[in-house]
């Protein structure tokens, strides 16, 4: 497919094999230092960083430090820039990124609000840029080995759940973290919507939800669920259990009814009818181990996305599809609610 297809000519035609591109980086918490160890990996070019800790950008002494990510913007002009901020910030970021024809690569969730999705969708149409968003674990080597294998069965049903624990220190670790406002929810739209993108990447997007979201352990403390059960109706109705009240983290899991077999995915591997297949491969592992492996395959893809003019397969429209899910399962209140 021609380039110009995809709307994006332009900058992309610069970038040769050899080329290095700019890169820029706001948010320099956990998540931001996976991607900047992964930027530098690529062999492309760190060439500032932007938050509003000055400390933290003490520790990148090699490339300027911003506080004002716009001034950087226009500043630096950097072809790709990270957003690895709080989720109330993405939106706007997103936003200015590529209203100035900049490469944008954003850590999930893509928004946390119904309004921002058109305004997204419209700036990426308008667009000389490139916008990708971070749900790595479809990038696992689990998930590339489920994917294949569902590739001639025919899908009859998902489960997937999400035991984790998050406390009052968690949340303490951000004034952003636990507030509707701000995080734009609690368990569902942080930890567990890589689940749920998973369950509807594989299932196909629902018609509607129904779901029951409760703070169980946290009262006065969050006010956003730390527990919900969600059912997805479609052609491949799934259903979820997801909290962060656990004793500890346990491996996330999604069985697959299938025509021939039950499929049982973890991060690492995966049972079909009980025997397991060890899907560990030489991949290094960034931040913490709950991330998984796919921030390094993610992030180079994105990056020869801008490079060749690929169209990158986790854009806007296919991001927000999460969101929408999550966001009709916040109004559901136990009833069947549609997803616009």
């Amino acid at each position: 497919m021609r380039k110009e297809e995809f709307g994006i000519m332009g900058k992309n035609d610069r970038f040769g094999d050899e080329v290095k591109m700019r890169v820029a980086v706001i948010g320099l918490g956990v998540i931001g230092e996976v991607h900047s160890q992964v930027i530098r990996e690529t062999g492309n070019e760190l060439v500032a960083v932007c938050d509003t800790d000055t400390e933290k950008l003490s520790l990148y002494p090699e490339v300027k430090g911003y506080t004002d990510y716009v001034q950087m913007l226009n500043e630096i002009k950097p072809d790709i820039v990270h957003i690895c901020t709080p989720h109330y910030l993405h939106a706007e970021m997103i936003l200015a990124a590529l209203n100035r024809d900049i490469h944008v690569l954003c850590e999930k969730p893509i928004c946390i609000k119904e309004m921002d999705i058109p305004l997204i969708l419209e700036a990426e149409k308008r667009s000389n840029a490139q916008l990708g968003v971070c749900v790595q674990n479809r990038y696992n080597p689990a998930t590339l080995f489920v994917q294949e294998y569902l590739r001639d069965k025919k899908l009859i049903s998902a489960h997937g759940e999400l035991r984790w624990h998050r406390d009052e220190k968690y949340y303490a670790q951000g004034e952003w973290r636990g507030k509707k406002e701000t995080e734009g929810g609690g368990v569902l739209i942080n930890q567990a919507l890589h689940t749920i993108d998973l369950l509807q990447y594989f299932c196909g997007m629902p018609e509607s939800v129904s779901a029951v979201c409760e703070n169980l352990s946290l009262q006065g403390i969050i006010d956003v669920e730390d527990t919900a059960n969600v059912k997805l109706y479609g052609k491949n109705e799934a259903t979820m259990y997801a909290t962060n009240t656990a004793d500890k983290d346990y491996p996330v899991e999604i069985v697959f009814q299938t025509s021939a077999a039950e499929v049982r995915m973890q991060t690492e591997g995966v049972y079909i009818d009980g025997i397991y297949h060890d899907c560990r491969a030489e991949c290094k592992r960034y931040g913490k181990k709950i991330y998984g492996v796919g921030h390094h395959g993610l992030i180079y893809d994105f990056y020869d996305c801008v490079k060749t003019g690929r169209r990158f397969p986790i854009g806007g429209e296919e991001a927000v599809k999460a969101v929408k899910i999550v966001l009709a399962a916040y109004k559901s209140g136990g009833e069947e609610v549609k997803i616009w």
